[in-house]
């Protein structure tokens, strides 16, 4: 089971507390006997941020709050104060923990937060030497925070777990037809309606993409459409969100080298997780939005009938494409499901990828790389989300020029650019098979961390959730 977040106003006697102050205000704290207020004064003046001070019965955790320049700057240093928390209860064996705010700042929301994100664990094969955390349960009692935000945080923070669960299962237990039967218990779990469309359906689509990056496997492709649609919806026109679902990839005949390359492509289809994840918590918290998730699948590997450098695929909306390197599979099977969305006739549509090592090399593990025709306003809006839970956008143009790079001597379009601006011509491919307000996301540089990065920790990361889960919230209310 993973941690509760929990809301009382009250405290248990001799139950573990993190108490968040200020530095001014440590004097004049009740919650502190005279001898702790002038040990943790003395902690301050050697500029400690967190203090730990055994009760013997319990333990309490000061957590002294610093001057940031911003309110999202203020934030995040609570979230990685989380992350420092959770250290020192998994060391003290700590189950419950409730938190008290004296700073008037909601700040008790984002340390849970940081500590519950930094309290995930992969376990699942772990025969010998697992240590699971002793942490149960999380509480906030700051009166001035409503019982729903804690709620919905524990939503979210829960489906976050849900994607990194997903990304983190090993590839010979996660074919796209197993990870489409994932998602459909999602679905089940959450309440969305799922749909799982075979080999033989996507053959009558005429998904060029994904049946060709498919070719070379012995697993058949999947194409999985989720969809929340509540009768109290506020949009007419449903959001759509796309992820690229490669279950593993070899980079096919153009293949990978190996180490630190071909090893950990079993997150190649993190960005299909994450918007499983952002539709699980709209649809358990119930939010009043329309969204549809689209997700193809498939392993990309160097079999026998593999796909071949040189080929040309007739992609779904009818474009030709020349394919210059089996490694560049990704934008292949977004390209078909982009083409899809457009029967929906939607108003936003939103894709995320662990698309280029471009991205990746471009803004480290730093940020995630967005581009799109959405306009201004969205992009915005996007970026405001990202910085209020500290993940980051970068925006990179989708000049008309680009279009350029993709010119083919035999087809409509060639799947690879140049070595320059590798990240842009991807965006720039999936372009051509849009035809509404669009916006991708290329999280090749922070879905997957090798290693642990504070409250995000090692391996996945369940990035984007957060992000595009605040955006679409904030339309709904």
């Amino acid at each position: 089971m993973p941690t509760q977040l929990k809301y009382n106003t009250s405290v248990g006697k001799n139950t573990d507390v993190a108490l968040i102050v200020r530095a001014e205000q440590v004097n004049s704290l009740e919650e502190l006997q005279q001898e702790e207020a002038v040990y943790v004064q003395s902690q301050i003046q050697q500029e400690a941020k967190f203090i730990s001070l055994n009760r013997y019965t319990h333990h309490l955790y000061i957590v002294v709050a610093s001057d940031a320049k911003t309110e999202n700057a203020a934030r995040e240093t609570f979230r990685q104060a989380g992350y420092t928390l959770q250290k020192q209860l998994k060391s003290n064996k700590v189950q419950e923990i409730s938190i008290v705010d004296k700073t008037g700042t909601q700040a008790s929301l984002y340390l849970a937060e940081g500590l519950y994100l930094s309290n995930y664990q992969f376990l699942k094969y772990k025969t010998k030497d697992a240590k699971p955390s002793a942490l149960q349960s999380i509480t906030i009692t700051d009166d001035s925070i409503k019982e729903q935000a804690v709620q919905e945080l524990q939503t979210v923070l829960e489906a976050v777990y849900k994607v990194r669960d997903l990304v983190n299962e090993v590839p010979n237990y996660q074919t796209a037809v197993q990870f489409s039967e994932q998602l459909e218990e999602l679905g089940k779990e959450a309440g969305f309606k799922t749909e799982v469309l075979d080999e033989l359906q996507i053959q009558a689509l005429k998904m060029g993409g994904l049946i060709a990056v498919n070719q070379g496997s012995e697993e058949p492709p999947t194409f999985t459409i989720m969809e929340w649609k509540p009768e109290n919806a506020k949009n007419q026109q449903p959001y759509v969100l796309v992820g690229k679902g490669v279950v593993y990839d070899t980079g096919g005949l153009s293949l990978k080298p190996t180490p630190h390359s071909m090893d950990f492509m079993k997150s190649d289809m993190a960005g299909a997780a994450t918007v499983t994840g952002i539709l699980y918590a709209i649809a358990k918290n119930k939010l009043p939005i329309h969204v549809i998730a689209l997700v193809p699948a498939t392993d990309n590997r160097p079999g026998g009938d593999a796909f071949t450098p040189g080929d040309v695929l007739t992609m779904h909306n009818g474009t030709t494409v020349e394919v210059l390197n089996t490694d560049a599979e990704g934008r292949l099977i977004l390209a078909d499901a982009l083409s899809f969305a457009q029967k929906y006739n939607p108003q936003l549509v939103i894709d995320i990828a662990t698309l280029t090592g471009s991205a990746m090399r471009a803004v480290g593990k730093e940020g995630l790389v967005a581009m799109g025709n959405a306009g201004d306003e969205i992009l915005r809006g996007l970026k405001e989300a990202g910085n209020a839970v500290h993940e980051r956008i970068v925006e990179l143009p989708l000049w008309d020029e680009y279009k350029k790079y993709l010119e083919s001597d035999i087809a409509d379009i060639k799947n690879l650019g140049p070595a320059d601006a590798g990240a842009i011509t991807a965006g720039k491919f999936l372009e051509c098979f849009t035809s509404y307000p669009w916006v991708h996301f290329d999280i090749a540089g922070t879905a997957y961390l090798h290693s642990e990065d504070s409250y995000r920790g090692k391996l996945a990361t369940g990035s984007g959730l957060r992000l595009v889960y605040n955006y679409l919230s904030s339309l709904a209310k």
